[in-house]
């Protein structure tokens, strides 16, 4: 735990929940009768609730973006490098909203929740949700908080692609997008990351067809070999070789199938980390919209096309050693934001950290991300 929570923290915070009770109709064909999301502010919303900002979070993440819940918790929010007193998202200057996705399950209504119509956890009877219904959530929020316009709309990861459906869906509520490490869609390679993932968690004994809330028990061993996967694809392979090599836990080879090598070690610890903490069914509703994210679709497949409505100030941001949501991906974000003749910055980030650099604090990405924030702070000031 920290031995004082520092000055450029968003301190304590307390989590709140809002209670929605007009029936929410989904992209699937599903129905949410009512539902709740869980979020957290940081920062003050000032007389003309100008200084808005909306933090969309990534796959497995959720609304604790920054500060503390209790000073002896070991570690703050999940972006309190970029959230906090003098930080790009700086919670002097602007009120920071952060809600945990529809389907979630730090809170939000999701598979763990109860049904009112059997008493028991949705579980598999969940609907799929998409990033559309859950831009149409966070819009209903909005409402709730009094928030007809954000100053931005921020995310990184799955989160970007929730900055880009709000372009498109409400462009007039929303008056820059913050897109990091994003994708227009996936490719087929990182469809396929997410089905194994999936499978690993679908043919664990103790899945029973998503009921395992009803058996006592969770799918772990699903969940963690999904966490380690998944884990491998946000790191580039110079970090690991960095970070371990080819080093092995004590020096010397066993010739068996325990954990010999340090990279082996830091999976597994990563992935027994996760079980307990992430509910298997909602890991399984976040890559399917993951898998189902591409506004360009209706549009014959035309992004350009797709942003046409879409009337925010961009900043997009990539890193050269994400392999997973490549440069080239964000640069085409950006092409078709050109096409729209619309307001563009973009940075491509030096990084060695690969899809987790979104998350760190590299000199380069706090100085641009810092500069494109304080220039929305003072048009709040205005």
């Amino acid at each position: 735990m920290p031995e004082e929570i520092p000055a450029d923290s968003a301190g304590l915070v307390t989590p709140q929940k809002q209670l929605f009770e007009q029936p929410l109709s989904l992209s699937s064909g599903g129905k949410l009768g009512q539902y709740e999301l869980a979020f957290e502010t940081y920062g003050e919303l000032n007389a003309d609730r100008s200084n808005a900002i909306l933090i969309c979070h990534a796959l497995s993440s959720d609304h604790h973006a920054a500060g503390y819940h209790d000073p002896k918790d070991k570690k703050p929010g999940w972006w309190e490098n970029f959230i906090g007193p003098g930080k790009p998202v700086d919670s002097n200057r602007f009120f920071v909203v952060c809600s945990n996705n529809l389907g979630g399950c730090s809170g939000s209504t999701g598979p763990s929740s109860t049904n009112p119509a059997s008493g028991k956890p949705y579980g598999p009877d969940f609907p799929i949700v998409t990033v559309r219904d859950w831009v149409e959530s966070q819009a209903r929020l909005s409402d709730a908080l009094g928030i007809t316009q954000w100053a931005a709309v921020i995310g990184g990861s799955l989160g970007g692609m929730q900055v880009l459906q709000w372009s498109i869906d409400y462009p007039e509520r929303l008056r820059n997008a913050v897109v990091i490490a994003a994708s227009p869609k996936l490719t087929a390679q990182n469809i396929a990351f997410n089905e194994v993932a999936r499978q690993a968690i679908r043919t664990d004994p103790d899945f029973h067809d998503g009921c395992y809330y009803e058996h006592d028990t969770e799918p772990s061993r699903g969940l963690r070999i999904a966490r380690m996967l998944g884990h491998i694809t946000y790191l580039s392979d110079d970090i690991m070789g960095k970070k371990f090599g080819r080093d092995l836990r004590d020096d010397k080879i066993d010739f068996d199938f325990d954990v010999e090598f340090q990279v082996e070690s830091y999976l597994r610890y990563q992935a027994d980390a996760f079980v307990g903490g992430f509910d298997a069914n909602t890991y399984l509703l976040m890559t399917k919209a993951l898998d189902y994210f591409d506004p360009a679709g209706p549009f014959d497949n035309d992004l350009t096309r797709a942003l046409a409505q879409a009337r925010a100030s961009f900043f997009v941001v990539s890193f050269t050693s994400d392999w997973r949501f490549a440069p080239s991906r964000s640069r085409k974000i950006v092409k078709a934001l050109h096409d729209n003749n619309l307001n563009v910055s973009y940075a491509e980030i030096k990084a060695t950290q690969g899809h987790d650099a979104f998350l760190m604090k590299i000199p380069h990405y706090v100085d641009v991300f810092g500069a494109y924030m304080d220039r929305v702070a003072r048009e709040c000031a205005a």
